[in-house]
């Protein structure tokens, strides 16, 4: 009964009865989704503000564990509850309060393929010449038609792409490490500049957590018996070994060709390493760059409908799925002619928002989960405006705020930098202050919920029992 009403309500819930695939295929999905030239372009954030290799490269790989673990656990959900990521927030900031961070949500969406839009402007004149306007448009029509088709089509494109991908990142990495020596100063371990390794390791990290926002969306369609360690540690071997390394070839290109931009780097330095492989590498970066802005376009047509559906409640059409994928189309591709100059530095400005955006969301959705609910939600609830969950939940809005505002002093961008940032040389350590802050502000204003009553009255719901109609 529930997942009849729930399906009629929401393109975002998936009945238990449409559940199918293998855990295993998360593995290729956010390898392929890591393994494209925007990963490329994050590795390049350090050397750009004069960070050496040896240590970028350390802070690539810590950064990208650690904003991984974060990311993985949020795909856990999604076979437990069916639903796409971001509608998950209406529990912890309520029906309308969610809208925050669905707004923040639409901005990592539409702002990453704006990027990507850039880089494949860039990487196809390197390759073939051409116009970047028209290079930017045929690029957005490619990746929308591939959202329109959907979850299934994706995931067997991210297999295949997966595979394409090991087989060229293996050949320019084996070829690296034996025919391209890099600079002493590249390996010099006493060259450690604090500011730039601080920068490389949060936007390696601030990358992988922006993934945050709709992991689930690619595990829900799994069966419920799906186990968390199985979908936690397939997701994050997967995002963590395409986003590291794909990352570490940016970090290399970056330190042997600083001056050119990131495909051309990436071109110089391929063909280097094994002559004639520059644009075959570049090609095989396009395919994933492809697949990547189709899953974000995706995530930003169900962000859309859910906006939509919580100001004005109706039923999902394909017609509303199409009119918000043109949308988002084109605002991505407004923000990308605008923003075409100094790339790798705004990339880098746009990451570091992100993170600031991201850190309060990530540490309360996981807390809610898995430490006050344990996993035990109403999915009808979820739907219903006036129900159990409220059209404000002032507990996930009030951390989400505090977290946010103590973070401020420690921000350090090109806009503005906090007096801790400053008083630290510039290096911004903001996301170790606003995951505790956010998570410990959110777990104390749940000391008043009557966890035992929330799960019974989840369960009746569920049933359709409907037992509860609240405004808290």
């Amino acid at each position: 009964m529930a997942d009849r009403f729930i399906e009629r309500r929401s393109i975002d819930y998936v009945p238990l009865a449409e559940r199918h695939g293998k855990v295993w295929h998360l593995w290729p999905v956010w390898f392929s989704g890591d393994a494209h030239l925007a990963t490329v372009a994050t590795g390049v954030v350090g050397i750009a503000l004069g960070g050496n290799f040896v240590w970028m490269a350390v802070a690539v790989v810590l950064g990208s564990a650690f904003g991984t673990f974060f990311m993985a656990f949020h795909s856990t959900q999604g076979p437990q509850l069916g639903l796409a990521q971001m509608i998950q927030s209406r529990p912890q900031f309520g029906y309308l309060g969610a809208l925050l961070v669905w707004g923040v949500a639409l901005i990592a969406y539409i702002g990453f393929n704006a990027f990507n839009q850039i880089l494949a402007a860039q990487t196809v004149r390197s390759l073939y010449g051409g116009d970047s306007t028209s290079i930017m448009l045929i690029f957005s029509v490619l990746s929308v038609s591939l959202a329109v088709v959907g979850y299934d089509l994706i995931h067997l494109a991210q297999r295949w792409i997966a595979y394409l991908l090991i087989a060229a990142l293996l050949v320019f990495t084996v070829c690296a490490a034996v025919r391209q020596p890099l600079p002493a100063a590249q390996l010099d371990l006493g060259n450690l500049r604090a500011v730039a390794f601080l920068a490389q390791f949060f936007a390696a990290a601030s990358y992988q957590i922006s993934w945050s926002i709709y992991v689930s969306d690619y595990s829900r369609y799994l069966p419920r018996d799906v186990g968390v360690s199985a979908s936690f540690w397939w997701t994050y071997l997967g995002a963590f070994i395409g986003g590291a390394w794909t990352m570490l070839v940016g970090t290399l290109a970056a330190s042997l060709y600083p001056s050119l931009e990131v495909a051309a780097a990436l071109r110089t330095a391929a063909d280097g390493v094994f002559p004639g492989f520059g644009k075959p590498l570049l090609v095989c970066s396009l395919f994933g760059l492809v697949t990547i802005t189709s899953l974000n376009f995706y995530g930003a047509s169900l962000t859309l409908l859910c906006v939509a559906d919580s100001l004005k409640p109706g039923r999902p059409t394909l017609a509303k799925r199409l009119v918000t994928l043109l949308v988002s189309a084109l605002a991505a591709t407004g923000i990308a002619l605008a923003s075409s100059h100094d790339f790798v530095e705004k990339f880098g400005e746009f990451l570091a928002v992100l993170l600031y955006l991201f850190t309060p969301w990530t540490a309360i959705n996981l807390v809610d989960f898995y430490v006050v609910r344990k996993g035990h939600y109403s999915v009808r609830e979820i739907f219903n405006a006036r129900g159990m969950y409220g059209r404000w939940n002032w507990r996930g809005l009030s951390a989400y705020g505090i977290g946010f505002a103590v973070m401020i002093p420690f921000f350090s961008t090109g806009i503005y930098t906090g007096p801790v940032a400053a008083a630290l040389g510039g290096a911004d350590i903001a996301m170790l202050v606003g995951l505790p802050v956010s998570a410990a502000v959110y777990l104390l204003a749940c000391r008043s919920l009557d966890l035992e009553s929330d799960r019974l009255h989840a369960a009746a719901a569920d049933l359709g029992l409907d037992p509860v109609s609240s405004s808290d």
